[in-house]
């Protein structure tokens, strides 16, 4: 993991000060085929084994909800009282809906909130891949176009464009195996 996001992300859950009511400090949007077992998992270690105020960084890990339920409503109001909320851009990412409603609804809070920390992590993706929608995520969003209400997908691009922009960390692929 490198030291500069852990700080970054340490300090981001000192600091910040949110009114809504927090459940969790961190929340973390991912394509499980990409980064479950992997780049997630030491992220969540790392975090869960500092600190901050005398107690455990509580990270919100979906491994807990209950199978069989449509999950997508839980995770939506996970977002919501999660302080910082990281999403992991992957070369699959775009391919999940759910993906893309998370992270639309992680730009909503930090618009709404103005306190909620948005950071992301591109993992075997650049940024100008994700904000344009190249590569991978233009192969998914072209399958999205063909399959999804317009609208919704006018809405993804945005949110991918606008997350996009954010400054975040970047792991291309010759790094982080």
């Amino acid at each position: 993991m490198e030291k500069s996001l852990l700080r970054f992300l340490l300090f981001s859950v000192y600091q910040t000060f949110c009114p809504v009511e927090i459940e969790h400090d961190v929340f973390i949007s991912f394509r499980g085929k990409d980064v479950r077992h992997g780049l997630r998992n030491d992220l969540i270690n790392e975090l869960r084994d500092k600190e901050i105020g005398g107690r455990e960084i509580d990270v919100f890990v979906d491994d807990r909800l209950e199978r069989g339920n449509d999950i997508l409503p839980t995770l939506l109001k996970k977002i919501e009282r999660s302080q910082i909320l990281l999403v992991i851009f992957s070369p699959r990412f775009a391919t999940s809906t759910w993906c893309l409603e998370e992270l639309c609804k992680m730009i909503k809070c930090c618009n709404r909130s103005g306190t909620q920390i948005l950071i992301p992590i591109f993992y075997h993706v650049s940024p100008s891949e994700v904000r344009d929608q190249s590569g991978n995520y233009e192969s998914a969003l072209s399958m999205h176009k063909e399959n999804e209400n317009k609208c919704k997908v006018k809405i993804w691009i945005s949110a991918l464009k606008k997350a996009a922009k954010l400054t975040g960390f970047c792991y291309p692929s010759d790094k982080y195996e």
